[in-house]
């Protein structure tokens, strides 16, 4: 026997070709008419797959943003939210979390004013609460203010309450309750708070009230506009310190749980509830 047998020739006779009519496909490579895609094309196709995959999940991901947001529509910003809206909502904020779920807390991002749309905390509910049964007192906007522009480690954050007394303030942002607070980043989403003061500003009298302090009918005598001058300057500042002689200032542990350029998600860890907020205009303080 043989012990090549079943070798081909490597140089067939001339004229001919030991695979017929067909070059062998390793001396002749020719892509026309077959299903192999030039690299170039292969790449372009992956690309446009990702970034049809990229709007798919930014579409998505708006989705789940709006449903959250009309899912806190009829709470009063939490107050009125009965167990299973809390639900709803809840489910809605978890889905929301998921898209950035672990990235770590961009601080150019956070800076600024965030407006608050819902939460489930006791201690501003509590507020909210006092303002619903109170016909002396009303609660207007909520914000967060962050300054951390320039910082890599934290920065200052700013609980503003906008509040009124009815005919003695003008209504909803008659004064403006200001909680200041420095945070650290403690974590990748985490942030600790150590609150500082607490400031009562920008008082804003009622028409009725500077016309009793000043009546326009009659000549503003100078004790009365320093009257006025007062109050309108009036600022009260409160430190807010740890009873417990050689302890940091009270604070507390928020964790971040969802951050882009238009919406904030927070969560006060140990129980202390969610915030739901969305960006605002700059506020001045």
């Amino acid at each position: 026997m043989q012990a090549l047998a079943f070798t081909f020739p490597l140089y067939p006779a001339k004229g001919k070709s030991g695979f017929g009519n067909v070059n062998p496909f390793w001396l002749n490579l020719n892509l026309k008419g077959t299903n192999i895609l030039p690299a170039r094309r292969r790449f372009s196709c992956s690309m446009a797959v990702a970034n049809d995959t990229v709007r798919v999940s930014e579409f998505g991901l708006e989705n789940k943003k709006q449903e959250l947001l009309r899912a806190t529509q009829d709470t009063q910003r939490g107050l009125v939210a009965t167990a299973d809206q809390r639900s709803v909502i809840e489910e809605a904020l978890v889905s929301v979390e998921g898209y950035n779920n672990g990235a770590p807390i961009d601080l150019v991002m956070l800076d600024g004013t965030w407006r608050l749309q819902y939460t489930s905390a006791p201690d501003v509910l509590v507020l909210l609460e006092s303002a619903a049964r109170l016909p002396f007192f009303q609660v207007g906007q909520i914000f967060q203010k962050f300054e951390c522009l320039d910082r890599t480690d934290g920065g200052i954050v700013r609980n503003v309450v906008k509040w009124s007394i009815p005919t003695l303030l003008e209504e909803q942002e008659g004064a403006t309750l200001v909680v200041s607070a420095k945070f650290d980043l403690v974590s990748v989403r985490n942030i600790y708070l150590q609150f500082e003061e607490v400031t009562v500003q920008s008082i804003k009298i009622s028409e009725e009230l500077q016309a009793l302090i000043a009546p326009a009918i009659l000549p503003r005598s100078y004790l009365s506009l320093q009257i006025l001058q007062f109050i309108r300057a009036f600022k009260a500042q409160v430190p807010v310190t740890n009873p417990n002689p050689g302890r940091r200032s009270v604070g507390g542990l928020y964790y971040l749980s969802y951050l882009d350029r238009h919406m904030l998600l927070g969560r006060a860890v140990g129980g202390g509830g969610v915030f739901v907020f969305t960006k605002a205009q700059p506020l001045e303080l």
